[in-house]
Formats: structure tokens, sequence, C-alpha cells
């Protein structure tokens, strides 16, 4: 049997292992640390014993108390649901237009229908309302559909351009890809309708440019630019586009219009659900 080797200077026992001249000690543990794993390996057995632990072929131990997380869950969703029914019956039996006039119940629908906007119509319309490239604003007063709150339900109700039956839908044709304006007609009319929003356009270009949204365009946005609710033509006498402001943009859209879709939520989210979030959106810009 080999002879313990000592440190000569700590006097602990040295593991025989030595780098570079330098010799590791056997220090051992201390005391605490060893008795808190100790510990923690009874507590880890007593936790198997008691809660779902193993995974086995035919499920899972579990455990003595039997609880469960999912069980847990579906306890406090009923119980919120339960707080709530007061309120979503209330909804239920209301109009869009009664909801805003209960504070209460308007608040409640607020809060409801940020959070509904926030999971379905926030990754186009931005957290928000402020929109983007192709997506509509809706934290402003200019409105394709109307923003009362009978509009804007209906909106989300049928969508635009989508697979419902009552769909909201509009089509700008092809003045360009279809030859029906030759391209110094478009030219004349992009500057004209420049020139309705406040922007710089060529005054010669503008005074042609008149004749040919007269005899064109006006029938759809009107004969100041002002818009069709009813057709779901955008004003063009503000600055607030959708597909870009510019003489180069408003060139591209008369020559090939783009046409957003927005999907019909009916069917997809409840009475209720759609209720809140009209009365969302229609806060956002102060409604009409």
């Amino acid at each position: 049997m080999s002879e313990i080797e000592r440190d000569p200077v700590t006097g602990t026992e040295t593991t025989g292992h030595v780098w570079d001249g330098i010799k590791e000690l056997d220090t051992p543990l201390p005391k605490w640390w060893v008795y808190v794993l100790y510990a923690t390996i009874v507590w880890a057995i007593g936790y198997w014993i008691v809660y779902p632990a193993w995974p086995t072929l035919a499920g899972y131990t579990h455990g003595m108390f039997g609880y469960s997380t999912r069980a847990s869950y579906e306890q406090q969703a009923a119980a919120a649901a339960d707080a709530q029914k007061v309120w979503l019956d209330r909804i239920a039996s209301s109009s869009v237009d009664q909801i805003v006039q209960d504070p209460e119940l308007f608040d409640f629908a607020q809060n409801g229908g940020k959070a509904v906007f926030a999971e379905n119509c926030a990754p186009c319309h931005g957290a928000g309302g402020q929109g983007g490239p192709g997506y509509p604003i809706l934290a402003d007063d200019s409105w394709l559909w109307g923003g009362t709150l009978a509009d804007i339900e209906h909106t989300i109700r049928v969508g635009v351009r989508s697979t419902h039956a009552d769909t909201r839908a509009s089509e700008m044709p092809k003045f360009g890809a279809d030859q029906v304006l030759t391209p110094e007609q478009m030219s004349d009319v992009a500057d004209y309708v420049l020139a309705l929003s406040g922007g710089a356009a060529d005054a010669a270009a503008v005074e042609r440019g008149v004749r040919v949204f007269a005899e064109n365009c006006a029938a759809c946005h009107g004969d100041k630019g002002q818009g069709n609710l009813e057709l779901g033509a955008p004003a063009l006498n503000d600055s607030i586009w959708m597909y870009g402001g510019d003489y180069k943009s408003i060139v591209a859209q008369v020559t090939r219009p783009r046409h957003g879709v927005m999907p019909t939520w009916e069917g997809r989210l409840s009475d209720n659900w759609i209720k809140m979030l009209a009365v969302y959106v229609h806060s956002l810009s102060g409604g009409q």
C-alpha cells in the first residue's frame, strides 16, 4: 500500500496528480455544501413520489397528489370565463352603438378589442393602427369603406375582396396595362392628383389632367378627389397614401393598380369579439 503524501505547506493530502510541478490537493468539500446536496437528492425523490415526474410507455407517473398543470389551467380559465360572462352577455345583447354609450361596457370592450387587434390585425395594420405600404391606416379619419361603428363592424365581418359572399369589393381599371389612357394622359392625371393633395406638380400638366381625371376618375373618386365610401374609392385630395404619393408611385398605380385583400373575420372570430374589435378600431381615430 502506497504511503499517503501530504502537502508540506498546508498538510492536506494530495491526489497524486501533478501538472507542471503543481500538485493537486485532495481538499474535502465543505460540510454545509455536502448536506445541501443530500437535501436536494431527498427533495427530488420526494418530488418524484408526490408529483407527475417520469414518462412511461402508457403515459406518465401521476404522483400521490395527482396534480396536473392542464387541469389547473382549465380551472383558472373556467373561473375567468365565469367572471367575464356577465360582460360578454351584455356585449351579445348590445349593438356597437349601445356599447360605446355605456362607460363600463365600453371599457371592457376596449380592452378585449385591443387584445384581439394585437393578435389578428396588428401584423398588417401596425400595433397602433398606423398602417404601412399597402395596408390602410386605422388611426386617422380617412376611411375607404366608412368609419362609423356600423361600417367598421361590417368591414371586419365581410372583409375586403375576401371569400365572404358579401365582401367589400372594388377594382380600379388598368388604365395603362389595358391601354385605356396613353402614357401622356397618365402623366398629366398623375400631376393633377399630386396637385389635389397639395404636392408640387407641373402647372400645364395639371391643366391637361383636369379633363383626363373628369372623364376617367371622377366617377369613383369624386369630382374633387374626395373619394367615395360606397365604392371603397380612396380620397385623393389628402396626403394619405397606401402605395405612395409621389409622381412615380401614382403613375404606377394608374398603369397597373394594386388591390389589397382583407380576410373575412366572420366565423373566425365570435360576434362578441367582432363587436369589441370594431369598438377598439373606431376609438383609434376618434371614429365618425
